[in-house]
């Protein structure tokens, strides 16, 4: 597979989207946008055990979507915007090979069209 130069590395881009797969995994994120939390104000709209929402937790903290901090008894945890930018590049550089695509088989039938005698 070809891969850009300043592109991460595969397995990082994987990370991301696989950690955003999860509907409760993409909720986190979404609520990250806004502010900051801690876990409790995190997990609490989830109908889960505390020890399956830390599994969330980790899976976005492992791929770098999110970091927290313990101060005290409380974790609190943000957003990594570089992380999301990651997988933002990765969807625009399809989308860009895609649109050249299509731009060269536009090309190629609007050619088509002219050569052939009606």
């Amino acid at each position: 597979m070809h891969t850009h130069a300043s592109a991460p590395p595969a397995s990082a881009i994987d990370g991301i989207f696989r950690a955003l797969a999860d509907p409760t995994r993409r909720d986190v994120v979404q609520r990250l946008t806004a502010k900051q939390a801690s876990m409790s104000e995190l997990a609490a709209p989830y109908r889960m055990a505390l020890p399956s929402f830390l599994e969330h937790m980790k899976v976005l903290e492992g791929c770098g979507l999110v970091r927290s901090r313990k101060v005290g008894r409380v974790r609190t945890y943000q957003l990594e915007t570089a992380q999301l930018k990651v997988a933002e590049d990765w969807l625009g550089r399809q989308r860009t090979l895609w649109e050249q695509r299509l731009d060269r088989l536009d090309s190629y039938l609007l050619s088509m069209k002219e050569e052939t005698p009606e």
